[in-house]
C-alpha cells in the first residue's frame, strides 16, 4: 500500500530512521578520506548535525509538518559540525522554507522542498564543485521533480530520490580529478544518500539498497574566500521602497560586477549588503535603486598602521599575558582542496531568536575579564587543540578558546557559546582548521551581535592575525588587517599516512610520514620523518629566516631538538625554534617566516 502523504508526527519518525541509518554507515563514511591521514571525520560532522536537528524535532512532534521542519532547521543549523555538516543544514534549511505553512506533505511538496534545499546549499559555497554533495541533492532533487509530476504519493518520489542520491554517489568520481585519480566517492554525498535511504526504508519498510564495494574517499568543502579588503568596505540595510520584494540574486549578481566580498543576507523584506571596492557612491546609488538604505557605513580599509607590538594588543582586548589557564567543561552549550583567499567573512547579526537544544558539550575557555569585565569593542574567540596551542592563545589575550580540530569540529552552536559568554561589542573568530571555517560561518543565522570569521587554516596563522590587531582602528579594519597578517607566515603539518594512496600523481605508502600545506596539497613523503621535513623546507623558495617547530601527539622534546639541530645545519643563518603545541595526530606543525 502506498504512503501518499506526511504529517509532523510521521516527518520526526522518518528524519529518526534517517539519522539510524547514517550511525549504521558513520565508520564507513569516516573512513573516506582523500588523503591517507588519520583525521576522517566526515561521518561523525553529519551524524553530529542531524542528531541535533532530531532532539530539536523531537521537543515538538506533536506540531505540524512545517513546524517540525522549521524546528529541524535550527537544530541542524546550531549542530552543524565540519563542511560537510555546515552543507546538510542548508539543505535541512532549504527543505523548511518549502514546508512553510503544511501541516502534511506530499510527494509533490517533498519536490518543492527539495529545490529550495539545492538553491540554499549553493548559495551557501562561495564557488560551488561538482562531484561532492551538492551534486548529490541537485541531482536527486531533480529526480523527485520528476517523480512527482507523474505520481505525489510520498513513497514513490522519496523512492526516485533515493535511486537517484546513489547513481549520484557512485559517479562522483568522474566529476572530480582527484576523487578519480584515487578512483573513490565523495563522502558527504555518501553520508546525504544514507540518510534518505534510511527515511525510505522507515516509510515502507523494504530491505535496504545493496552496499557497493568501492566506496572510498571523499572532498571536503571549504568555501573560497573574497578579496584582500582593500578600497571601501560598504555595509547597509536595505528595504522595499513600494515597488515589489527585493530580489536578492540580482542584488548579489550586480554588485559582484562591481566589488568583491559580496554578502546579501536577509529575504525580500529586508536585506543586510556588505561589498568591497573603490567606489561606495555607486554602491549607495545601487542601494538607492533597489530600496531604502538604513544604517549604512563606509570604511576605508587602506587606511592602516604598522604591525602592532603584543602589549598594544591588550589595550584593546582589555586582556593580555597572564590570563588564567585551563578548561571547564561547560554543560549548557548550545547547540580537495579550494585555497582560502585571506579575507574575512563578514556575519551580520542574526534577528531570529535561537534554540535552546544543547549539542554535544565542548570545552571553552572564557577569560574572566571578557566575561565581567568592561565592554570590549572586539572579542576574539580561537579553536584550537593541543596545551601548548591553546596557552599560546591565551598569552595573545583571545577572550574565549574552544576546543577542537582535527577530528574534534566544534559545531555553529558550541561557537555561539562561546560567543554568547564575552562581553564584547564585536567578535572576530578563528577558526584555525579548514574544516571550521563554514561551521564559523554559520554563526551568521544564530549571532546577535556583529561577528566575522577570519579564515585561519590552522593555528598558527590563528597566532599570527592576532598581532595584525591596532587599537587605534575599528573592527572592521582590524579583520582585514588580521586576514592579510594571517597568510604572512608559510605552514606544514607533519603526519603519516594511515593507507597507501595516490596524492597529485604520486604514490604515498601507509606508514610513511607525510608534509602537507595548509590546503593539504602534499609537500613531501619519506619514510624518515627529519628527511620529510627537511624535503619540504628545501621546496620553499629561499631567503627564509626563522623556522619554528610545534611538537605534538606522536614526537618529543628529544626529537624535536635533534630535527630542529639537522635544519640549522642545512640551512646556514636560518635561526630554529621549538615549541610544544600538543597538538594531536600531527607530529609537527611547522611554521616558517
Amino acid at each position: 500500500m502506498s504512503r501518499r502523504s506526511c504529517d509532523g508526527a510521521g516527518l520526526v519518525a522518518a528524519l529518526g530512521a534517517a539519522v539510524a541509518n547514517l550511525e549504521a554507515h558513520v565508520d564507513e563514511i569516516n573512513a573516506l578520506n582523500v588523503f591517507p591521514v588519520p583525521d576522517g571525520d566526515t561521518g561523525s560532522n553529519m551524524l553530529a548535525t542531524v542528531r541535533v536537528a532530531l532532539a530539536e524535532a523531537e521537543a515538538v512532534a506533536d506540531r505540524p509538518a512545517g513546524e517540525i521542519a522549521a524546528a529541524i532547521k535550527r537544530g541542524a543549523l546550531h549542530g552543524a559540525r565540519g563542511n560537510s555538516g555546515v552543507i546538510a543544514s542548508q539543505i535541512f534549511g532549504g527543505m523548511a522554507e518549502g514546508l512553510t505553512g503544511k501541516r502534511r506533505f506530499n510527494g509533490l511538496d517533498l519536490a518543492f522542498a527539495m529545490q529550495k534545499g539545492v538553491e540554499r546549499s549553493y548559495r551557501a559555497v562561495k564557488e560551488p564543485v561538482e562531484g561532492t554533495i551538492l551534486t548529490v541533492i541537485r541531482e536527486a532533487a531533480d529526480a523527485a521533480m520528476l517523480a512527482a509530476e507523474k505520481d505525489r504519493d510520498l513513497d514513490t518520489v522519496l523512492a526516485a530520490v533515493v535511486d537517484a542520491a546513489q547513481r549520484s554517489v557512485e559517479k562522483t568520481p568522474s566529476l572530480l580529478p582527484i576523487l578519480r585519480e584515487a578512483g573513490v566517492v565523495d563522502a558527504g554525498g555518501e553520508g546525504l544518500y544514507r540518510l534518505f535511504q534510511g527515511a525510505l526504508l522507515h516509510l515502507v519498510g523494504t530491505a535496504p539498497v545493496p552496499e557497493r564495494t568501492a566506496a572510498v574517499p571523499r572532498l571536503s568543502l571549504v568555501v573560497a574566500g573574497a578579496d584582500e579588503g582593500h578600497g571601501y568596505e560598504t555595509v547597509f540595510f536595505v528595504r522595499p521602497n513600494g515597488s515589489g520584494p527585493i530580489d536578492l540574486d540580482a542584488v548579489r549578481e550586480h554588485l559582484g560586477r562591481i566589488g568583491e566580498s559580496v554578502i546579501v543576507a536577509g529575504d525580500p523584506t529586508e536585506a543586510k549588503v556588505h561589498v568591497h571596492n573603490e567606489r561606495p557612491d555607486e554602491v549607495v546609488a545601487f542601494g538607492l535603486s533597489v530600496g531604502v538604505l538604513t544604517d549604512i557605513t563606509i570604511t576605508n580599509l587602506d587606511h592602516q598602521t604598522a604591525v602592532i607590538r603584543e602589549r598594544r594588543v591588550g589595550e584593546l582586548l582589555g586582556v593580555g599575558a597572564g590570563s588564567s589557564p585551563g578548561f571547564a567543561d561547560d554543560d549548557d552549550v548550545a547547540g580537495h582542496a579550494l585555497a582560502m583567499a585571506p579575507s574575512a567573512i563578514p556575519i551580520p547579526a542574526a534577528r531570529t531568536a535561537r534554540s535552546g537544544q544543547a549539542s554535544t558539550p565542548a570545552s571553552i575557555w572564557v577569560d574572566p575579564r571578557a566575561r565581567n569585565g568592561t565592554m570590549l569593542p572586539l572579542g576574539i574567540v580561537a579553536v584550537a587543540s593541543g596545551d601548548g596551542l591553546e596557552e599560546e592563545f591565551r598569552d595573545r589575550g583571545v577572550s574565549a578558546i574552544v576546543r577542537g580540530g582535527q577530528t574534534v569540529n566544534p559545531s555553529a552552536g558550541e561557537i555561539l557559546a562561546a560567543i554568547d559568554r564575552i562581553n564584547a561589542a564585536e567578535i572576530v573568530i578563528l577558526p584555525n582548521n579548514r574544516n571550521v571555517i563554514l561551521a564559523a560561518g554559520q554563526v551568521v543565522e544564530l549571532a546577535t551581535k556583529p561577528v566575522y570569521v577570519v579564515p585561519t587554516r590552522n593555528a598558527v596563522e590563528g597566532l599570527e592575525a592576532i598581532l595584525a590587531i591596532n587599537p587605534a582602528l575599528s573592527p572592521a579594519e582590524n579583520v582585514a588587517r588580521m586576514c592579510d597578517q594571517s597568510r604572512q607566515v608559510q605552514t606544514f603539518q607533519v603526519t603519516t599516512a594511515v593507507r597507501d594512496a595516490k596524492i597529485a600523481r604520486r604514490k604515498v605508502k601507509r606508514g610513511q610520514t607525510i608534509v602537507l600545506d595548509p590546503d593539504e596539497g602534499l609537500v613531501a613523503a619519506d619514510r624518515d620523518r627529519s628527511k620529510a621535513v627537511l624535503a619540504a623546507l628545501h621546496s620553499l623558495t629561499a631567503g627564509f629566516e626563522l623556522v619554528n617547530l610545534l611538537y605534538g601527539e606522536g614526537t618529543d622534546l628529544a626529537e624535536a631538538e635533534t630535527l630542529a639541530a639537522r635544519i640549522g645545519e642545512e640551512f646556514a643563518g636560518v635561526e630554529v625554534d621549538v615549541g610544544r603545541g600538543g597538538q594531536p595526530l600531527y607530529p609537527y606543525l611547522v611554521a616558517v617566516w
